[in-house]
């Protein structure tokens, strides 16, 4: 496995590469969630480039950047474990160098969720994945469900930018008890842990309604929030109903896709987690082909 840490590096070894590539970004602290990306990409392309790198333009002030988990080797021997080619580990300096004044913004699908509760975030998120779409010439891109209105940004940049490439979906993984795999899962203690399944028990529950003929956003919102209101140790920042292609809210019942998503304090991480509906959607086709697929 071929590590380029600068983007001289980064580009003579992409010449070596012949055929389909495909791209797994990651901010590295690897789980399951991440290798299963991996797995995916080699069963469909001739090569793997994975990247790692911990976004600063993705963090506000008050979030954890500088005390993001970070363990480079362990990574990269998972990575190799893994039979991925060539990996990019470029520094913030090598991104975003002194004068450094470009960024791309996505609107309309970045509005409220995660872009309300992080203002500015899908600003970096966008900008750093345009770079490395740019710099690495792939085919593919690979992305997990776990982050849902991301993914959506993602297409809605590609599909604008005219970027020559799929953005491939892939389930989430999950722990035993359900819980999203997460780099973040780390800073939840026992308790807070043993807590943390209320997350993926809330939208089971809305999911088995919506399969009972349940079909009105507010009531599939309001069975999340009676059932996390149960937990002492988590705070519910929101929940959404919204449509899987678009992420607009949705307030009327509907027969179309839609994605069900919340974000959860529970001690110091805000746990990120959602399914589609109907809950047949939650594979690599149903997610790659609706999640906010552009027609």
């Amino acid at each position: 496995m071929q590590i380029a840490e600068t983007i001289q590096e980064l580009r003579q070894a992409r010449q070596k590469l012949s055929g389909r590539i495909g791209l797994v970004p990651t901010m590295g602290y690897l789980h399951e969630g991440h290798l299963s990306l991996v797995r995916t990409a080699r069963a469909e392309c001739d090569h793997v480039l994975a990247t790692i790198f911990v976004n600063p333009a993705q963090f506000s002030a008050q979030e954890d950047l500088a005390s993001y988990p970070r363990d480079l080797p362990r990574d990269l021997a998972m990575l190799e474990a893994e039979g991925v080619g060539l990996v990019f580990t470029p520094s913030a300096e090598l991104m975003y160098p002194p004068g450094y004044q470009t960024y791309v913004t996505v609107e309309q699908v970045s509005q409220g969720k995660e872009g309300s509760a992080r203002p500015g975030h899908f600003r970096g998120v966008a900008t750093v994945v345009a770079k490395l779409f740019n710099l690495i010439q792939a085919q593919r891109a690979y992305f997990g469900q776990k982050d849902a209105q991301q993914v959506a940004v993602i297409r809605r940049m590609t599909h604008d930018l005219n970027f020559p490439l799929e953005i491939v979906v892939c389930p989430i993984v999950r722990e035993a008890d359900g819980l999203a795999m997460s780099s973040r899962n780390v800073y939840l203690s026992p308790a807070e842990r043993r807590a943390a399944a209320v997350v993926p028990q809330a939208w089971q529950r809305a999911a088995q309604a919506y399969g009972a003929g349940e079909r009105h956003p507010e009531v599939l919102r309001s069975i999340v929030r009676e059932h996390i209101a149960q937990e002492p140790l988590a705070r519910l920042d929101y929940v959404s109903v919204a449509s899987a292609r678009t992420l607009a809210e949705q307030d009327a019942p509907s027969e179309e896709p839609l994605l069900l998503s919340l974000a959860v304090q529970v001690g110091r991480p805000r746990l990120l987690d959602n399914c589609l509906l109907p809950m047949a959607l939650n594979t690599r086709e149903g997610a790659s082909a609706v999640l906010g697929r552009i027609e």
